[in-house]
């Protein structure tokens, strides 16, 4: 395949840098060893970017296509999700218009990249959408004062939990369906036989809505594409929205039977035949006045790290709100990617390379990897592409990446472990951007050996990492020379912390479980650590017995609200429904039980509390049934807003 290369060769665990391994304070730094080449490499034309993709593609194929069995992989695998707290998690970034009551905001990584999720408030309004409909909460009157059915939310293939962006007087809402086409029989390539399996064929549609919230809520644009959501981040009236998608293509193969190597001729065979468009998903918009355009990125805004020989492609959409739906501005990366990052100036999206397939051979397990594709996204323009880069290990979720002074730190596990595996170990990687490449700079490993890691938190120039696998070590990373980053401290308790939130005066908050000296988890663990020293110390904890939490592994469920300590935790039962909101109040050295809210029927199976938030004095919680107001000082109920 033809290319033009736009920077020279690049290994991202460069030999040109140099890291204190080992975590010792004074080790000795010793280079790097080489890793992975991934240099950016844009196409001459249409005609060499369909040359690539087809041949990339082509070695990806099996006797099913690009999936398993029976099926064909999905666009959007990831589902709608999200991920936890800023710097001031639970505050607005910028002071609200003068009137405007104190509220609380989605608890986001990072304060200049607001991110998606169920309920939204500029402390006005409150927006929520839940069961394929948007509605206006007055928080003053608590009153629902509006409610729209969401376009393409009706019908058997409704798919999971909206997402919402808020600006000003508009919603951005992105909504995600997959309908499965019915299933056929199809014949086997080569003389006689028909496929044992049918093969449904499922078709996805990514949908952007966006609402005008001055008045009654009013649909004035869509964008639709068969590209799958992967996450947004938003900063100001501009939002960046992730997409991934496979090659479109009808594949001709079989079952895997007798007819495996006839099935993959065939299938290779289709992919070379396939149009350019079979790769570059469309954009469709519609202004809602009857005017409609489609979109695709340009041949040349499409690029890819050189290392890389799959079939997915990543886009980066731009839109500004304020604006509309007009052209995403979109570019593309033929590259895979699950995890995004973003702090409102560059973009991050990380993922794992795919194993080419080989007939006749069990797949080779390959070296744990995370290839990381960095954006630059100042500016409201079209982000630009800017330098990959590759580091051992795999991520636990965006809260293993954070960006300092230009320097990316993330935290990676180097095996998958489960009980039979205790080879695993973590580090701290420090990566550089040197033109086009990501190259290491520093690095602490043999965190957590036999163990793998259960949460990240980059706070500054000290980074906080609990591996678990009987016990509990919370490890500090004085990162202050990112060339020479070193262990710092080690707390081990029982159990685990899943979400780590920063408090004031250095203290730090962890949600997670607790567990016995064998490594058996017991319930829910609320622990506070005092990290202000050299060594980390847990100063109080809150245990309830045979219960978990969503905010374990969804951030955006969790409300700290700093003014008065309230701490709000949604709870779940051991048979999986969320019962109830646990609030707490954390004081200096100290976690109190303030009491709880429930909502009717949240003892039934995924139906309790799913957020909340503060406005003014009054305590918000949300869950598919409705919201309910809660009197934030004394937790008395003020109002119920049924939503069925």
């Amino acid at each position: 395949m033809r290319g033009r290369t736009l920077a020279s060769s690049v290994t991202a665990l460069a030999l040109a840098g140099t890291a204190g391994c080992g975590g010792s304070p004074g080790d000795a730094p010793r280079p790097a060893p080489p890793g992975p080449e991934v240099r950016l490499v844009a196409y001459d034309g249409c005609d060499a970017l369909l040359d690539g993709l087809r041949r990339a593609t082509a070695d990806q194929v099996g006797p099913y296509g690009l999936g398993g069995p029976g099926m064909m992989p999905l666009e959007g695998d990831t589902a709608l999700r999200k991920g936890p707290a800023a710097a001031q998690p639970g505050v607005p970034n910028a002071a609200p218009p003068p009137g405007t009551p104190q509220h609380s905001t989605t608890n986001s990584h990072e304060p200049g990249a607001d991110e998606p999720d169920l309920v939204k408030t500029d402390g006005r309004r409150i927006v929520t959408v839940t069961g394929g409909e948007l509605r206006v909460i007055d928080p003053a009157t608590r009153r629902v004062a509006h409610t729209m059915d969401l376009p393409g939310s009706g019908g058997a293939f409704r798919g999971g939990d909206a997402q919402l962006l808020l600006s000003g007087d508009r919603a951005l809402v992105t909504t995600q369906q997959t309908a499965m086409l019915p299933m056929e029989r199809r014949p086997l390539p080569g003389p006689g036989g028909f496929d044992d399996l049918p093969t449904p064929t499922p078709v996805p549609t990514t949908r952007l809505t966006l609402v005008d919230l001055s008045a009654a809520p009013k649909v004035i644009g869509t964008m639709t594409t068969e590209a799958g959501y992967v996450d947004a981040r938003q900063t100001g009236s501009t939002v960046r929205v992730v997409m991934r998608s496979t090659p479109r293509i009808q594949f001709p193969g079989g079952n895997g039977g007798k007819g495996e190597k006839q099935a993959i001729e065939a299938n290779r065979a289709a992919v070379l035949k396939a149009p350019l468009d079979a790769w570059l998903p469309s954009f469709r918009t519609d202004d809602g006045g009857g005017r409609a355009a489609t979109y695709r990125s340009p041949c040349d805004q499409v690029s890819r790290p050189s290392s890389y020989a799959g079939s997915s492609l990543l886009s980066v959409l731009t839109f500004d709100l304020a604006k509309g739906l007009g052209d995403p501005k979109a570019i593309a990366v033929a590259a895979d990617g699950t995890t995004v990052y973003g702090n409102g100036k560059s973009l991050y999206v990380t993922g794992t390379p795919p194993t080419p397939y080989t007939w006749n051979s069990p797949p080779r397990a390959p070296e744990p990897r995370t290839d990381i594709y960095k954006f630059d996204v100042a500016g409201t323009e079209r982000p630009r592409y800017v330098a990959s880069g590759s580091v051992k290990g795999f991520l636990l979720n965006q809260y293993s990446l954070s960006e300092l002074d230009g320097n990316l730190r993330l935290a990676t596990t180097t095996s998958q472990i489960d009980t039979r595996e205790r080879k695993s170990e973590s580090a701290v990687y420090v990566l550089a951007q040197h033109g086009a490449r990501l190259d290491e700079i520093g690095r602490v490993g043999g965190l957590g050996k036999g163990e793998r890691i259960y949460s990240v938190r980059f706070l500054g120039t000290t980074a906080y990492v609990v591996t678990f696998r009987q016990v509990d070590p919370l490890y500090t990373l004085d990162l202050k020379d990112p060339r020479r980053p070193r262990l710092g401290g080690e707390l081990k308790i029982t159990g685990y912390s899943a979400y780590l939130h920063p408090l004031a005066d250095g203290r730090l908050l962890g949600v997670g479980r607790d567990a016995d000296a064998s490594g058996r988890t017991l319930g829910l663990q609320v622990s506070l650590f005092d990290v202000s020293g050299a060594q980390p110390r847990k100063v109080a904890s809150y245990r309830l017995p045979d219960e978990s939490s969503q905010a374990e592994f969804e951030p955006h469920a969790f409300l700290y609200w700093p003014q008065s300590g309230l701490t709000v935790i949604p709870v779940m039962n051991p048979g999986g429904g969320t019962s109830e909101a646990l609030v707490l109040k954390i004081g200096g050295t100290s976690i109190t039980r303030a009491g709880a809210v429930r909502h009717p029927d949240g003892e039934r199976f995924g139906n309790g509390v799913k957020r909340s938030l503060v406005v003014g004095n009054t305590l918000w919680t949300f869950s598919d049934d409705g919201a309910r107001a809660t009197d934030a000082a004394t937790l008395k109920n003020a109002a119920w807003l049924p939503f069925r």
